[in-house]
């Protein structure tokens, strides 16, 4: 989700102080989607008895401090805020955020995948609404691909053979990137795998299993050790300038990107438009269906809300499955919607990309999302990203083996893990 341009802030909440007698409540939502305020003036236009004053405080872990901060403190927080599916444990953690079970959020679990519901609720406690996801899938430049003769990969090892087909022919070209410095996508790969590096719900709370160097890690890790020792894969950090100029250039000639990639791509390699293709990751084993997720929000109600029935009913229908506003977060943010009845809509399914030479790049990743297995996070997401994030980058700058930059990651979470009070499974 962060990959997506966050938009600059637009109004200030007011929320909860100036009701009006007979007035519509107002109900201050944090959110930095891209094309929001499209999307609140439709809510807005709709329902009369609710009225949302929208505030972006930033992106991201901007916003998370500062949402931190006005919990601890007792004020300042909004009613409703949105937070990234890894990030929801963390905020469950301080007892923050209202179980909207009570106001009737069970009511639409039904239209959402049970991976998606399982990451913001705990039995019928319900902690956030769902609202888009980041299924991963291959981007593809077809014409290097017909350039170079290259066949599209339906296995890692065919991958890589098509990887090495290409430096052969290219040898300043590189199969794909390798972005070591996103938690996010290294956790994504790591999960199409099979990795489960967390046993943590808020209901066993302080008990967590930690193991995040477990056979399927070490297998995605020494892949990938493989590739970029082998030339085959670049490591230049994601969001930088030489990312964005590789996947202008040709330079790379995949993208393994998230729901959210065929938007955030088509911003960044203007000049690449009808080129690019999307067909289904590569899998370990042929004929496999194993996916990943790379990305993901919602919105939760915190405990400063005065109105959390009201509040609850924001989370649930700012996008939940209304199509107006989904066209807004299909056509203008490119967000990948969570809610089935969006999932199932002829309009999204059947939307044609002209980016991608006019493919229907939703009948890629639909199926990436209804098949993306349960997941657990911990709840000190950013500590666990930094590890991880911190030590591969050791790795490709080879003062560490790639699977040793998981051992010592798994030494220093379970170290953390430990002072922070939990009780980590042996």
């Amino acid at each position: 989700m962060l990959a997506a341009t966050a938009l600059v802030a637009a109004g200030c909440g007011g929320g909860d102080e100036s009701e009006e007698p007979g007035g519509p409540v107002k109900i201050k939502v944090w959110a930095w989607y891209p094309a929001f305020q499209g999307v609140v003036d439709h809510f807005n236009r709709t329902h009369t008895d609710v009225r949302i004053e929208w505030e972006n405080a930033g992106a991201g872990q901007d916003q998370y401090t500062k949402l931190q901060t006005a919990l601890k403190a007792g004020k300042g927080a909004p009613d409703v805020a949105m937070l990234e599916f890894q990030e929801l444990p963390t905020f469950q953690l301080t007892k923050h955020l209202v179980d909207m079970g009570k106001y009737g959020a069970n009511d639409i679990k039904g239209d959402y995948a049970d991976w998606a519901w399982k990451q913001v609720s705990n039995g019928d406690q319900v902690y956030a609404i769902p609202v888009d996801a980041g299924p991963m899938a291959m981007l593809y430049r077809a014409d290097i691909f017909e350039k170079y003769q290259l066949t599209v990969p339906k296995t890692w090892a065919e991958f890589k053979e098509q990887g090495q087909k290409l430096k052969a022919a290219s040898p300043g070209s590189f199969i794909t990137d390798f972005g070591a410095n996103d938690g996010g996508f290294l956790t994504g790969l790591m999960w199409q795998a099979g990795a489960r590096p967390f046993e943590y719900t808020a209901a066993r709370s302080p008990d967590i299993g930690i193991r995040l160097d477990g056979d399927a890690a070490r297998k995605t890790m020494a892949y990938w050790e493989d590739m970029v020792d082998s030339g085959l894969a670049d490591t230049v950090a994601y969001g930088t300038t030489d990312f964005y100029s590789g996947l202008g250039s040709g330079k790379y000639a995949t993208y393994l990107a998230a729901g959210w990639g065929p938007g955030y791509l088509a911003s960044v390699a203007r000049t690449t438009s009808g080129k690019w293709r999307a067909a289904p990751l590569p899998q370990w084993t042929a004929g496999e269906s194993s996916q990943g997720d790379w990305g993901g929000s919602s919105f939760a109600v915190t405990d400063q809300s005065r109105y959390p029935e009201q509040a609850t009913k924001v989370a649930m229908e700012i996008f939940g499955a209304d199509k107006d506003a989904w066209r807004i977060g299909i056509d203008e943010a490119f967000l990948f919607p969570t809610a089935t009845p969006i999932l199932e809509w002829d309009y999204f399914v059947d939307k044609e990309y002209e980016f991608f030479g006019g493919q229907k790049v939703n009948e890629v990743f639909v199926p990436a999302y209804n098949g993306i297995g349960e997941f657990q996070w911990s709840p000190f997401n950013s500590y666990y990203f930094s590890q991880l994030t911190t030590n591969l980058n050791q790795a490709v700058e080879k003062k560490a083996s790639w699977t040793g930059a998981l051992d010592t990651a798994q030494r220093n979470i379970t170290t953390y893990a430990a002072q922070q009070g939990f009780k980590v499974a042996s």
